[in-house]
C-alpha cells in the first residue's frame, strides 16, 4: 500500500515536509494495523504476566490431580476402553482454551469502548475497526496457544495421551476456544452499558457449556432432552475431535467433517459479526 501525497504537500517548505512525513508514517499502520494491536496487547499483558503463567501451570495440575487421581478412582474401568484420565484430558484442554477466550472477550471488549475507551484512540490513527478486532483475536489465539501448550505438557507428564497424534489436541483446543471467544465477542461488542449481562453469559452460557458438553462423561449419558445443549455447543465438537486425536475415539468420518465445519463456521461468522459491530460503533 502506498500513500497518495496531495499536490499541496509536494511543494517545498517545512509544513509540507511535515505532511509528507505524517503520510509516510501512516502507511505501516494502515497495512499492518492488526500486528500493532497484537503488540499493544502483549505489552499490556506484562502487567499480569506472572498470574497468567501461574494460572496456566496451576490449573492443569490441580484439575488432573483431582480428576485423574481422585474421581478416576471411582471409575476404575474407565470409559470407552480408555482410563478416565485419558478420557477427560482432551476435554480439559479444550475447556482451558475456552476459559482464556471467555476472559479476553467479555469485559476487555466492553472496556475498550466504555471504561477505558482505547478502541477510539486506536481508530483515531490509521488503524481500522476490523484491524482492531483481527489484532485482538490474534493475540487471544497466541495467549491461548501458550496456555494450551503448557496444559498439554502437564497432561503428557501424567501419561494421559496414548496416541502419537495427541499433539493435534493443541490446535483443536485453540480452534474450539476461538469459536467460543468469537461467539462471546460478537455479543459483548454490542453492549453500550454493562449491567450484569456478561455475568449472565458466564452463568447461563459458559457454565452449562462446560458441564453438558461431554466434558466429564459421554454426552449419551444425559437425558435426551439435555443432549441438544451438547450438540450446539462448540465445546462438545472440540472435545470429540480432541478425543479422536488423543486416543483414537471412534467417530464416523462424516461426523468429523461436521465437527470441523461447525467450529470453522462459527469462527468465520463470529469474526465477521464482531468486526462489523466494532467498525460501526467506532464510525458512529
Amino acid at each position: 500500500m502506498t500513500a497518495t501525497v496531495p499536490e499541496s504537500a509536494r511543494a517545498s517548505g517545512p509544513d509540507n515536509e511535515d505532511a509528507r512525513r505524517a503520510l509516510a508514517a501512516g502507511v505501516a499502520p494502515r497495512r499492518y494495523g492488526a500486528l500493532y494491536i497484537v503488540e499493544h496487547r502483549i505489552r499490556a499483558l506484562r502487567g499480569y504476566a506472572s498470574s497468567a503463567i501461574l494460572t496456566s501451570l496451576g490449573n492443569p495440575i490441580v484439575y488432573l490431580f483431582a480428576l485423574g487421581v481422585g474421581l478416576a478412582s471411582l471409575v476404575p474401568e474407565g470409559i470407552g476402553g480408555v482410563s478416565y484420565l485419558e478420557f477427560v484430558a482432551p476435554a480439559l484442554l479444550c475447556a482451558a482454551a475456552m476459559t482464556v477466550a471467555a476472559n479476553e472477550t467479555t469485559y476487555p471488549i466492553v472496556a475498550g469502548f466504555k471504561w477505558n475507551p482505547i478502541f477510539h484512540g486506536m481508530n483515531a490513527s490509521p488503524i481500522q475497526g476490523n484491524q482492531i478486532v483481527q489484532g485482538i483475536m490474534l493475540f487471544i489465539a497466541l495467549r491461548m496457544t501458550f496456555a494450551v501448550a503448557v496444559y498439554y505438557a502437564v497432561i503428557l507428564a501424567f501419561g494421559a495421551v496414548p496416541s502419537v497424534w495427541g499433539i493435534l489436541t493443541v490446535p483443536i483446543a485453540v480452534l474450539t476456544g476461538m469459536a467460543i471467544g468469537l461467539l462471546i465477542s460478537s455479543y459483548s461488542a454490542t453492549l453500550k452499558d454493562e449491567r450484569g449481562q456478561l455475568a449472565m453469559v458466564m452463568r447461563f452460557g459458559f457454565t452449562p457449556m462446560f458441564l453438558f458438553s461431554g466434558t466429564f462423561f459421554p454426552l449419551e449419558q444425559l437425558p435426551i432432552y439435555l443432549q441438544p445443549i451438547g450438540w450446539v455447543s462448540p465445546l462438545w465438537h472440540g472435545v470429540e475431535l480432541g478425543r479422536l486425536a488423543a486416543y483414537g475415539h471412534d467417530i464416523a468420518p462424516w461426523l468429523i467433517a461436521v465437527h470441523i465445519g461447525y467450529l470453522v463456521s462459527i469462527v468465520v461468522i463470529g469474526l465477521w459479526s464482531t468486526s462489523r459491530t466494532v467498525t460501526r460503533r467506532l464510525a458512529g
